[in-house]
């Protein structure tokens, strides 16, 4: 299985070097112009990693994972209308803003891309991960979806790189994930640290 990994943030190489260690093949798909200047950026073009742009990249995954700003999500729904198959696993690891005026990423995907199979994943994480979970504490993921075959999919992807995949139903929850998200953040910002939630069964 072919990953592609959209952005250029610190959530796609941690995802990404999290299945590079699993023995995926991982892609990283990048704006024009993007500077891989960065350390971690250097590490994985030393180490003979893909670092292309996204036409390249989505145009040979079997799964992608979108982890960039959401300045860019408009360019890349473009590329993925494009150049995506039709039998191709979307995963937005992405957060809108906390406006209710406007729809949350998933929604966004779905509609500008036309795609069927998008799934929710990761994005309780953040763009800034691991920087916003220093100690590692963070240990599970929600993900939504409608495709019940595909879902299983997206559930051991997450569980192959050592998160507890938890179900949160179909992809009209994916607004709630995303909620769950700035809730955290007002709450971070409140206690001036940041804060991430728990599920629990009793």
């Amino acid at each position: 299985m072919n990953i592609g990994i959209l952005g250029g943030t610190n959530l796609a190489t941690n995802l990404g070097n999290k299945f590079i260690a699993r023995g995926m093949n991982v892609a990283f798909g990048v704006r024009e112009g993007f500077s891989t200047r960065k350390v971690e950026w250097r590490i994985l073009k030393m180490h003979n990693h893909n670092v292309l742009n996204y036409a390249e990249v989505i145009s040979n995954s079997d799964v992608v994972i979108i982890c960039c700003e959401n300045e860019f999500l408009p360019v890349v729904c473009k590329y993925i209308k494009e150049y995506s198959s039709p039998d191709m696993l979307i995963v937005d690891s992405t957060n809108g803003v906390n406006d209710e005026s406007v729809v949350c990423n998933t929604t966004l995907i779905r509609q500008e891309t036309g795609h069927q199979h998008v799934f929710k994943a990761f994005n309780n994480l953040g763009l800034d991960y691991p920087k916003s979970d220093p100690l590692e504490l963070i240990k599970e993921t929600y993900f939504c979806g409608d495709d019940t075959k595909d879902k299983l999919v997206v559930k051991k992807l997450i569980e192959l790189i050592g998160f507890k995949a938890i179900d949160a139903g179909t992809i009209k929850n994916a607004p709630l994930l995303e909620a769950v998200y700035h809730l955290s953040k007002e709450i971070s910002t409140a206690k001036a640290g940041d804060c991430h939630f728990r599920l629990m069964s009793v």
